[in-house]
């Protein structure tokens, strides 16, 4: 690597950087240290082993690119639904003994408890898969270090920026209570919304939600009521901007719900929550309880210098369903992809053109249109409860589901019928007006209630 990369020297001179850190190398074969140091392989860091990070690294990996995947715990598992589109199953070969439920039965529950069956177009070889995000990340992680990636369980602490454009990234970390430093060519951050990396290049900040989740485990004939049935809730008393959820796991429910104005009441939407659902759920366990945050859109910078941001490092999760997952795995293996490619399969330097052209250019075609369409859903039917209203209503239309889950299960904006299209943007004005006509007319009754006590 020493056409473009002389740091690779402070692996035989750990002492030029003169530290109280201990300068190493992890897990290399001294034959691979030979190779590392006399030809041009690029060096890559991986920092977060959830989706984006071990998909990234895989596709790294598997493209000739030495890869060294950081995951601060991996026993730990980030609270989350868990619902995956049935297009990851194939496009990721996630094997179906990982599945805990297929949901063939979705419904969605208005504030005044109006209950739509959102999933009646669904065909009999489609489903929604449940998984338990410890079991998924184990096995995506697991499948990057077959491909060739070296784990590395380690707490990043910080990262030393390049002098110059073909300088090293020093990454500095803590393994088994000793502090390391790693020198690399390239840096994907996969760390999570309260991302390290992109602290470190000044990526800049972005509004985040919270997330609360119990996971319950139910008597056996409760647990029969969600064996293939998905739950979600909308109202202001289980989340003013956001919706509740009951999702069924392998023995337990997942409960939750999220917001992001009213972060300090998120304890009082998970009780109404548990409230709404107290019957169905009656005799449960509490097994685990589980909170964090969830980026509300895109950071304003994903990439400067050699240093890529992907998953809710990046801020890919939708707004109105708060979909997370399969945008973290697709954006780490499209960004993985790009530098195999960039780098002729790790035999060129990378630089901050390249991975604009081929990692941000290519998501943003691909992805854009659907992130703004959900942040023009989430604007117009989460506001108030004549909005949820609205939208619970509207979902009963087959016409509505069918071109929700085409866009859901397959990952790309379903093609409709135009005549169709008009009635139902018609239709949506229609029931929006409606439901906020009963809605002034309900707190008008009320007033007068009150005001005649």
């Amino acid at each position: 690597m020493a056409a473009y990369s002389p740091f690779h020297l402070i692996f035989i001179q750990p002492t030029r950087f003169n530290t109280n850190l201990q300068a190493q190398r992890i897990n290399v074969k001294p034959e691979r240290t030979k190779t590392a140091i006399t030809s041009a392989t690029l060096r890559v860091a991986v920092i977060g082993g959830g989706p984006a990070g071990s998909s990234a690294a895989e596709a790294l990996a598997a493209g000739g690119i030495e890869t060294f995947l950081f995951e601060r715990s991996p026993e730990a598992a980030k609270p989350c639904g868990g619902a995956i589109p049935l297009c990851m199953l194939h496009e990721f070969s996630i094997p179906s003994h990982l599945i805990d439920r297929k949901v063939t039965q979705m419904k969605i529950v208005s504030p005044s408890n109006l209950t739509v069956d959102f999933g009646k177009t669904l065909k009999p070889s489609e489903f929604i898969s449940m998984l338990r995000r410890e079991v998924l990340d184990s096995f995506l992680r697991s499948r990057a270090v077959d491909c060739g990636a070296t784990l590395v369980k380690a707490l990043v602490t910080n990262i030393d920026m390049p002098v110059s454009e073909k300088d090293p990234y020093l990454i500095h970390y803590i393994s088994n209570n000793n502090k390391c430093m790693l020198a690399v060519d390239v840096i994907i951050g996969a760390d999570g919304a309260n991302s390290k990396v992109a602290k470190s290049i000044k990526a800049g900040d972005y509004t985040c939600a919270i997330a609360f989740q119990e996971r319950i485990k139910l008597p056996e004939d409760k647990m029969r009521y969600y064996e293939n049935l998905a739950e979600m809730y909308v109202g202001s008393d289980v989340s003013p901007d956001f919706y509740a959820w009951v999702f069924p796991k392998c023995d337990h429910v997942a409960v939750g719900t999220g917001t992001v104005c009213s972060k300090q009441n998120i304890k009082q939407f998970q009780a109404a929550i548990k409230k709404r659902v107290k019957e169905k759920i009656e005799g449960g366990k509490t097994i685990k309880v589980e909170a964090h945050p969830i980026p509300e859109h895109p950071r304003p910078i994903r990439v400067r210098g050699r240093v890529a941001l992907v998953g809710d490092a990046a801020g890919y999760v939708t707004k109105c369903s708060g979909e997370g997952i399969y945008f973290a795995a697709k954006s780490g293996k499209i960004c993985g992809e790009a530098i195999v490619r960039a780098s002729e399969n790790g035999k060129k330097m990378v630089f901050e053109q390249d991975l604009r052209r081929e990692y941000l250019r290519k998501w943003d075609d691909q992805y854009f249109s659907t992130f703004k369409f959900l942040d023009v859903l989430q604007w117009v039917f989460y506001r108030n409860d004549a909005g949820r209203e609205a939208l619970v209503e509207m979902c009963g239309d087959e016409y509505v589901q069918r071109m929700t889950f085409e866009s859901y299960l397959y990952k790309k904006l379903a093609k409709g019928n135009a005549w169709k299209d008009v009635k139902m943007a018609a239709n949506t004005i229609a029931t929006l007006v409606r439901c906020d006509i009963v809605r002034r007319e309900m707190d008008a009754y009320l007033n007068l209630c009150v005001g005649s006590k």
